[in-house]
């Protein structure tokens, strides 16, 4: 699956998202997803949100998402 389509998933169902997906070109990808919705929320349930704008494809097309979420603040805060 292209990284982009993947992109464009997690946007839709994360508006105002900032995303970005890497991939190693065999089913494994790595997403940074920036996004106020975070705010507040822990680490599981960032994830939960991010796999529920996947639709089930986490696990068949998408065989490993590794997720770094942050909120604006937080990425700010990194110094990046």
């Amino acid at each position: 699956m292209d990284p982009k389509e993947i992109e464009k998933l997690i946007q839709k169902g994360l508006p105002e998202s900032q995303v970005e997906v890497r991939t190693d070109g065999q089913g494994h990808y790595e997403a940074l997803i920036v996004s106020s919705v975070f705010d507040g929320e822990r680490s599981v349930r960032r994830h939960q949100l991010v796999y529920q704008t996947l639709d089930g494809l986490v696990g068949t097309d998408i065989h490993a998402l590794a997720l770094k979420t942050f909120t604006p603040e937080e990425l700010k805060a990194l110094g990046s």
